[in-house]
């Protein structure tokens, strides 16, 4: 098998579609028949066949699919180390939720690369559905969110900080002061940080319990850049408590009290297990439940306004 054959094979399997694949690896048609048929008579195995409801994998074609993601993410990881060790360098791909990457990573990330001067960190912004299979292809060392209702068994994980999300208002809101009721919240224009976009987050939810229409839902590019807007009163926003504490002790922005405004929750990073892990993604395990790890977090001077564009991907270097 050769790494072309697999990246063929691996394609197709990605797009459902010999023509899709040809189109995405910019070669022929002919050429990715040729690649499938190679392994074919190599492998002895059909691997797929063609159906009305699109490509039926034989259980050796399904096998394949998995082991050709896992051995081309591995192919690109070598090249890049290589590339790397030659400057003397090392790298860690970290992902993590949007939320986490505004408020929390880059405390974090500073302090961690601070130990190790030869090692380069690179955040990425990615859907917490994403994180196992990105992992398990070796596309990304660490992965960072929320702590899913079920952590895979196939992932190494540890879980390490409380977060509470809340509710906040500018001082001059109507809500700023009153106990507000569930109506008066649904009827209000939210001012919301990526985060609201993430299927299945706390930000998410929040919305729902509150039962806020899409049309009074305005997402911004930051949350930062959601709790300026919310600062000259122009609606509610939901964020991180650590994140909106300083504006809340001086009086720019506004707890709102009432009932379900709140929401709690703990973030959980995983990378692979054992010695299939990148060294530095193992010690970052390690290293992140620390008290000084925390206060990084915490503390961190975060992304400011007309820096983070969570919306697409983004890569920060330490």
């Amino acid at each position: 098998m050769t790494s072309t054959q697999l990246r063929a094979f691996s394609t197709v399997v990605r797009l459902g579609s010999v023509k899709l694949a040809a189109a995405d690896l910019g070669v022929t048609e002919a050429a990715v028949s040729l690649h499938i048929g190679q392994l074919r008579r190599e492998l002895e195995d059909r691997l797929f066949t063609r159906t009305g409801a699109g490509l039926a994998f034989t259980p050796g074609g399904l096998r394949l699919a998995s082991r050709a993601t896992e051995l081309l993410g591995l192919q690109d990881r070598t090249v890049l180390e290589v590339s790397q060790a030659a400057q003397g360098r090392r790298l860690m791909r970290m992902t993590a939720t949007s939320m986490f990457a505004e408020h929390a990573a880059p405390g974090l990330i500073e302090l961690f690369a601070s130990r190790a001067r030869d090692l380069d960190v690179e955040l990425s912004v990615r859907d917490p559905r994403e994180f196992e299979p990105l992992l398990a292809s070796r596309a990304i060392d660490v992965a960072i969110g929320s702590k899913p209702a079920q952590l895979p068994a196939s992932l190494a994980h540890t879980t390490f900080l409380n977060y509470q999300i809340v509710v906040a208002a500018g001082p001059g809101h109507p809500l700023a002061h009153v106990h507000a009721r569930p109506a008066q919240l649904r009827d209000q224009v939210w001012m919301l940080g990526p985060s609201a976009a993430e299927v299945g987050g706390a930000v998410q939810a929040m919305l729902r319990r509150f039962d806020v229409p899409e049309q009074r839902q305005r997402i911004f590019q930051s949350q930062a850049a959601a709790l300026e807007e919310t600062k000259r009163n122009e609606g509610l926003a939901l964020a991180l408590s650590p994140a909106v504490a300083d504006d809340l002790s001086h009086g720019r922005l506004v707890r709102i009290a009432g009932p379900g405004v709140q929401a709690d929750g703990v973030w959980s990073a995983m990378t692979l297990p054992g010695h299939s892990a990148l060294p530095a993604a193992a010690e970052l395990l390690r290293f992140i439940t620390t008290p000084r790890a925390i206060q990084a977090m915490l503390r961190g001077s975060g992304i400011n306004i007309g820096r983070f564009r969570p919306s697409i991907h983004v890569t920060l270097w330490s």
